[in-house]
């Protein structure tokens, strides 16, 4: 295993200040629809705070009332745990959820999809056939249709993700890995690493964004909004928001 050489750290306290680290880089928060959704980015100051927000909304420590579970669940699908189904959302026949999840108004977890343990699934996003997200905050309107994971990430909205696309959450330069890991991912910006606080964190990715095919998203990748990814095999590190990723 071939380690990362070192470069210089900046604490999560520095990393607030710049605003490529901030939920309204990403995200165009005029846009959100749903208000449980804006007010997870409402409290973060960077995105790195995303993912224990939504751990947090789900477990009733932000004093926050989740929607009533009036969606529709079909005959055949399997939910268990605390799964809120919003009015409106629908988790089809052929589906499996497993809470702590909440699924949005207009959202679509269709059959054969898989999602699980501290996940917001955002007003009319599309979860298909053989595509799991675990850990997750996806803002609305996002299409995973395909085979594909997504995991301890954000997704802004109408972020398509393609074909046997999949994050990376661990940091594993050394050693076997472990569970729970115990390894702190960092983020990086011109050269510094950006202390994340999280030993799990994959991508977070901007709004209008497409994921092409195939692609593997390292740990901690940054991806702005309305950038375009060419199809590449590896994706890492931080892509200005309208920039092309070669």
């Amino acid at each position: 295993m071939y380690g990362l050489p070192e470069s210089p750290t900046m604490s999560a306290e520095l990393a607030h200040i710049d605003y490529r680290t901030t939920p309204e880089y990403y995200f165009d928060t005029e846009q959100v629809t749903d208000p449980l959704v804006l007010a997870l980015l409402s409290c973060c100051p960077t995105v790195f705070g995303l993912k224990k927000a939504v751990a947090d909304l789900l477990a009733g420590r932000l004093n926050i009332t989740l929607p009533e579970s009036a969606g529709t669940i079909e005959p055949g699908a399997t939910v268990r745990g605390h799964v809120v189904v919003a009015a409106g959302a629908v988790i089809a026949e052929g589906a499996f959820v497993t809470g702590p999840v909440l699924v949005c108004p207009g959202a679509v977890i269709e059959a054969g999809a898989r999602v699980r343990d501290n996940t917001v699934i955002g007003p009319d996003c599309r979860i298909g056939f053989g595509a799991e997200v675990t850990r997750s905050l996806l803002l609305g309107g996002a299409f995973m249709k395909h085979t594909s994971f997504v995991g301890d990430s954000v997704l802004g909205l109408g972020v398509n993700i393609g074909a046997f696309v999949s994050t990376t959450g661990l940091r594993c330069t050394s050693g076997p890995v472990t569970e729970p890991a115990t390894e702190e991912v960092n983020a990086h910006l011109d050269g510094h690493r950006i202390a994340t606080g999280q030993t799990k964190f994959g991508a977070v990715i901007g709004d209008g964004v497409i994921i092409p095919a195939g692609t593997v998203l390292q740990p901690a990748t940054l991806i702005g909004a309305h950038t375009v990814l060419y199809p590449k095999t590896q994706v890492g590190g931080f892509f200005p928001a309208g920039s092309q990723g070669r």
